[in-house]
């Protein structure tokens, strides 16, 4: 029997109310050897508070030494090994703007981006342009007519970003990123990596450079750039494999895809204490098992912005504050992978975590929340995949296995 099987298996419902609260990239390092990291230098009472009277410990998302995106940190925290489930940044893209995808259809992640006059990215992000002239532009690229059975749709996501979806014919969904991930550089060609891509390939090919043609006129969006290609295939029901009524509450579309993408129902918030307390408050009518993300961490990260991610984390704090006044039984907080800023990415560090609750084996010292205090608590050293199951298992929610 698998690891999910056994779960779905042992599943058993209760009346507990859990909050899983994702800080995204909450993990971090010191400025300087022997300092505090991001978590440790700010003032987090709620969070230590959790910690103090829960258990904590370091999670790793995939195996050590080895960084994660955003969509596998998120799926092996819904409790799937990110190295068996994969799913690109285009499924999750779509799933996020809330487009019907179907068995059998191709989507890619649309960056706009800016190129010179020789054809070489200037600009990755095309200056990140607002959410009004992104939505604009990528009305323009959902004109496009590639001829034949296939269909191409284009959405818009946020600021500079839109996806695109196949939509018709047998096609595979294993084609390389266009992105070189540098400036100064022509993008890359949308290689095939199987015979079954090729197809996708070509009509790839043709895609960017209708839209280049389409985009002429702009003087930063002047092209495109395409990620995360992949084959849209359902994954199992999470309220199916875990016996919950799950809700997520996400400001950014990639989370609110992750999430419908095992059947999460979906509350669209804005990156606000308030919306997030409201939401939740909304989800807890009709589920009793809530997903809420904290995406603005792992922002300032990115940007090597010690301070302004301490900051956020401090507010990430606080809303939890707000979060637990309407009534949970059992909460979680991770993050999906850490995001140091001194590293400015996403990095290989474990990740710290707690759980509280009712049943939880406390910690033997009363030391906050932070990579150094988790090294030494009561949940040890774990895979992101088992904190889950441990959640669940914390509100009375997994059968006893065997006699």
């Amino acid at each position: 029997m698998d690891r999910l099987s056994l779960y779905r298996s042992l599943a058993r419902p209760a009346e507990s109310r859990i909050l899983y609260y994702v800080v995204d990239g909450i993990g971090g390092l010191p400025r300087t050897p022997g300092g505090q990291t991001e978590l440790e230098a700010a003032n987090t009472p709620t969070f230590d508070r959790l910690a103090n009277e829960g258990s904590t410990g370091l999670a790793t998302p995939v195996v050590p030494g080895v960084a994660v995106g955003s969509g596998p940190g998120h799926l092996a925290l819904f409790g799937f090994d990110p190295t068996e489930t994969t799913v690109g940044r285009g499924v999750l893209a779509a799933l996020g703007v809330g487009f019907d995808l179907r068995p059998g259809d191709v989507a890619a992640r649309i960056n706009f981006c800016t190129l010179d006059t020789d054809g070489n990215v200037t600009d990755r992000r095309a200056g990140r342009i607002g959410s009004e002239l992104g939505a604009a532009l990528a009305e323009r690229l959902d004109d496009i007519d590639l001829g034949g059975p296939v269909d191409c749709i284009v959405r818009h996501v946020k600021e500079y970003r839109a996806c695109v979806v196949f939509r018709g014919g047998e096609l595979g969904g294993s084609v390389a990123d266009t992105d070189p991930q540098a400036t100064g550089v022509p993008p890359l060609e949308p290689c095939p990596h199987d015979e079954m891509s090729e197809p996708t390939a070509v009509l790839a090919t043709e895609f960017i450079a209708q839209a280049s043609a389409a985009l002429a006129d702009q003087e930063q969006a002047n092209a495109i750039l395409l990620r995360g290609f992949d084959i849209f295939a359902p994954l199992p029901s999470f309220a199916d494999l875990y016996g919950v009524k799950p809700a997520a509450v996400a400001a950014y579309p990639m989370y609110r895809g992750v999430a419908r993408l095992v059947g999460m129902s979906v509350f669209d918030a804005e990156d606000t204490i308030d919306s997030r307390v409201d939401l939740t408050g909304a989800a807890l009518e009709h589920h009793d098992f809530v997903f809420v993300h904290y995406k603005a961490t792992d922002s300032r990260g990115e940007d090597g912005d010690f301070d302004a991610k301490v900051e956020q984390i401090e507010l990430a704090d606080r809303s939890l504050a707000a979060l637990l006044e309407l009534g949970f039984d059992v909460v979680m907080v991770t993050g999906d992978h850490s995001t140091p800023a001194t590293y400015r990415a996403h990095s290989w560090h474990p990740v710290p975590v707690l759980v509280w609750g009712p049943h939880c084996r406390v910690n033997g010292v009363a030391a906050g929340f932070g990579e150094t205090a988790c090294l030494s608590g009561a949940l040890g050293s774990l895979r992101s995949m088992d904190i889950l199951p441990l959640t669940l298992a914390h509100a009375g929610r997994v059968g006893k296995f065997g006699a």
